[in-house]
């Protein structure tokens, strides 16, 4: 496991609760897997920057990662191979709290997310999308 407990920035917790009256999901933990993901998916690495962990939202890491814990971590360490940042715990653990920060802004930043579905549609490929949209247009 990268981390055992996750605690969010007073920001990020703000953020999220707009995340949250937006798509009516209210789990903390989806919404940070689905900011996980999205920050992985960007090729630039995250601003290395401190992170307060200033709110009262906490998980632990298995509260995070569900059944799936072991695939968020794997995709973690891949990431940081891929950015040649080394696989030690304390780059594994500031790696993933900066990418989960990033996803999160990223989530509160964009007006498009009003959905779960616009979530969704954030994880398909182009061509994925185009075909959800053409779809959308039949009924």
């Amino acid at each position: 496991m990268i981390v055992k407990q996750i605690r969010l920035s007073e920001k990020a917790k703000d953020q999220l609760i707009r995340i949250k009256g937006r798509t009516g999901i209210q789990q903390w933990n989806i919404l940070c897997r689905w900011a996980l993901c999205l920050s992985l998916q960007e090729p630039i690495p995250p601003v290395d920057d401190e992170i307060a962990a200033d709110s009262n939202v906490e998980m632990t890491w298995q509260v995070f990662g569900g059944e799936y814990q072991e695939l968020y971590e794997a995709l973690v360490i891949q990431r940081c191979v891929q950015d040649g940042l080394g696989t030690d715990p304390a780059t594994l653990a500031k790696q993933f709290r900066l990418h989960l920060h990033r996803g999160i802004a990223y989530m509160s930043a964009s007006n498009y997310i009003k959905s779960p579905l616009d979530l969704l549609k954030l994880a398909l490929t182009e061509n994925e999308r185009l075909q959800a949209q053409g779809d959308e247009n039949k009924v």
